[in-house]
């Protein structure tokens, strides 16, 4: 969307849900500024100012709404700012604010000055790179107030303030409010158990949760994640600390319910922005519908398919190794591969809800014998190449890492090919614009002749050339038939041997029958 205060004001005075944390509306007479959606008697044009963010609005002097709670808002779409840059620089802060260096030490990460870096921001966010690390902090303590009964000292620190007496002061001089005044506020009514959170994310409709869940269903790992009852549910692990997570959609609130069970509270922050761009919550389903809808190839799907979400992941080295486990196979048959390789190498956890272990560690997976699961000797090279090259930091699967640096390693890795380079791109880094034109499903779905004549065409669906892939495969929805049916870009040699096919489907039968004896 570009910042038009035309736009602005009438999304304001409509109350818009769908340009819900693409603006802010700073009115001058409160000096509070709002969400778009705000329920409070609409403000005067005159008296109104508008914002590309929330740190843009608070570097302006204006305090956050506490009717309309701008920490509730959706994320600041992908797409918003032009820079490259920027972008990077939002995903490093999301991973890790600032902890370490602070501005410098971000700008040395991003390769250029850190003067640049701050014209950058002021440019593209109406906001300095301090000023946005600082308002998405306070976002999200307010949100510890109002929606967790920790006390308010673990709130400072999962906040990343240095002392409860910073906190306080900060809170007090941003809300005009205690910490504790507003949490009375909240009218809190139900206490959580020990070290379990519940948070709710916001979005911009339409959102399809339906279609998300019959995603990740048929791809989950069995003892890792789970799909019942329409929910997901997963065992997750941060900095050597491990838990559990489960989300769910509250559909009248237009927000995801994510329950988070979790022992160190100050990760807590970092664990819910993975939970965002697992779900792609950031995504602005008008601004690609508008870009999709308009060709005759997507336009039916679009329109009878809105809210379209392409499914992130909680860590991409797992997504990685799943989707080496997939080449040549079905998705059924790498299922219960990386099932068996869970059960064999994963950490075991305590058994909640259906889910037993820890996906393996790049170093533990480097020195085991993947051959003992069945899988062929080249896709076990495959594995281990890549987890050693993880483990010893030549490959970075960390979200501000730089995308074409990545891609460049990782297809110099044998066995890896474009496709399984661009799926990864897709679901790991969340890059709205990559595209595994090899797949033979899109191929099929979008009656191409070939990989090149598909992805010439698909040059039109730039920059949502993801998200185009998923309207393609659900075009083309045939049981297991998907994204990682024998595609051709990831082959190796093994698969011209005569028998490899019956040998491989004999192993995930063999798989099968093992995780059914509890192996």
């Amino acid at each position: 969307m570009q910042f038009d205060k035309k736009t602005c004001s009438r999304a304001r005075k409509t109350r818009d849900p769908r340009f819900d944390g693409r603006f802010f509306v700073g009115v001058v007479t409160s000096h509070v500024y709002c969400r778009s959606i705000c329920p409070a008697p609409t403000a005067k044009e005159r008296n109104c100012r508008y914002f590309a963010s929330a740190a843009s609005a608070a570097e302006a002097g204006f305090r956050p709404c506490l009717r309309c709670r701008p920490e509730c808002s959706p994320g600041t779409p992908a797409w918003m700012g032009t820079s490259a840059t920027v972008s990077r620089a939002l995903r490093l802060i999301s991973e890790s604010p600032l902890e370490d260096g602070g501005i410098d030490a971000l700008a040395n990460r991003l390769g250029i000055g850190a003067r640049h870096l701050r014209r950058l921001f002021v440019q593209h966010l109406g906001a300095s790179p301090l000023q946005v690390v600082q308002t998405r902090r306070l976002h999200f303590v307010k949100k510890l107030i109002d929606e967790t009964s920790l006390p308010m000292y673990q709130v400072a620190i999962a906040g990343g303030f240095g002392s409860v007496r910073r906190f306080n002061s900060i809170i007090r001089q941003t809300f005009r409010r205690t910490p504790t005044q507003l949490r009375n506020l909240a009218h809190q009514t139900a206490e959580q158990p020990e070290n379990e959170y519940v948070f709710r994310l916001r979005f911009r409709p339409p959102f399809d949760w339906g279609r998300l869940l019959a995603f990740l269903s048929p791809r989950a790992t069995p003892g890792v994640e789970a799909v019942e009852d329409g929910a997901y549910r997963r065992t997750i692990s941060l900095r050597g600390i491990h838990g559990y997570m489960e989300a769910s959609l509250e559909n009248e609130r237009g927000a995801l319910c994510v329950r988070i069970c979790f022992p160190d509270p100050s990760l807590l922050f970092l664990i819910v922005e993975r939970v965002r761009q697992m779900f792609d919550l950031n995504a602005d389903p008008l601004e690609i519908s508008n870009r999709l809808g308009a060709d005759p190839c997507l336009c039916r799907e679009v329109a009878s398919k809105p809210g379209l979400r392409v499914p992130g992941c909680w860590d991409g080295f797992e997504l990685a190794v799943r989707a080496v486990l997939g080449q040549q196979v079905t998705v059924k048959v790498a299922s219960t591969l990386a099932g068996q390789l869970v059960q064999e190498f994963g950490a075991p956890m305590p058994l909640r809800l259906g889910l037993t272990h820890l996906f393996p560690t790049p170093r533990v997976l480097a020195g085991a014998n993947l051959a003992g699961i069945g899988l062929p000797s080249t896709r076990a090279e495959t594995i281990q190449a890549l987890a050693a090259a993880v483990d010893c930091g030549k490959i970075s699967f960390s979200s501000g890492a730089d995308l074409n640096a990545f891609l460049l390693r990782f297809r110099g890795l044998s066995g890896i090919g474009e496709w399984t380079a661009q799926y990864v791109a897709m679901r790991a880094f969340g890059d709205p614009n990559a595209f595994p034109s090899s797949d033979s499903g899109l191929l099929r779905a979008a009656s191409a002749r070939d990989a090149k004549d598909l992805e010439r065409r698909s040059r039109a669906w730039s920059p949502w050339r993801s998200y185009a892939a998923m309207y393609l495969w659900q075009k083309r929805r045939d049981g297991d038939l998907g994204e990682e049916e024998r595609h051709i870009s990831s082959a190796t040699g093994n698969a011209k041997r005569p028998g490899f096919k019956r040998k491989l489907h004999l192993a995930g039968s063999a798989a099968t029958e093992a995780l059914g004896r509890g192996q």
